[in-house]
């Protein structure tokens, strides 16, 4: 197939998630704490064991496939998540949507979901292709994206372990 990844959701189980698993250097990202309001409604459920529902597939998810494979959707705007989530997921990349517009914190961000290798892929497209209204979007979408380029690298030398 002709993709990098697929986005998964994977409460419906393992059976949902391991068919993307067969394409030899394809990703398979998972959902697993997203920013939207209503992601509570599911993934911040308590299970019998003391852990969320977040927390479970992170753990199943493991069962499935290697890091290498597999890595997780965790929302800028829950960065207080971040550090329990990397704790748990301490080799996986994780996809970090809403930094800038939607009011993830890049360096809230960075410093609880840094490891090793970085592990992060955060992605900012509002406050980039939304930076300006006027005429001058193309340089003010530049200004935006070297800005956060800028930040990222300086948190990349402040945190990375």
């Amino acid at each position: 197939m002709n993709f990098d990844s697929i986005t998964v959701a994977p409460y419906m189980g393992e059976d949902s998630v391991t068919p993307f698993l067969y394409f030899s250097g394809k990703w398979v990202i998972l959902l697993i704490h997203t920013s939207n309001p209503g992601s509570v409604d599911i993934q911040n459920l308590e299970t019998r064991d003391g852990r969320y529902v977040y927390e479970e597939v992170i753990l199943a998810s493991q069962r499935w496939a290697t890091a290498d494979q597999i890595m997780y959707v965790v929302g800028a705007t829950k960065a207080d998540k971040i550090g329990t989530i990397r704790a748990l997921a301490p080799d996986h990349f994780f996809l970090v949507p809403g930094v800038g517009a939607q009011g993830g914190d890049l360096e809230a961000v960075s410093k609880a979901g840094m490891n090793a290798q970085c592990g992060l892929l955060v992605n900012s497209s509002r406050s980039v292709i939304f930076a300006s209204p006027k005429e001058d979007f193309a340089a003010a979408a530049r200004k935006e994206a070297l800005k956060l380029q800028q930040e990222m690298a300086e948190y990349l030398q402040k945190y990375l372990q």
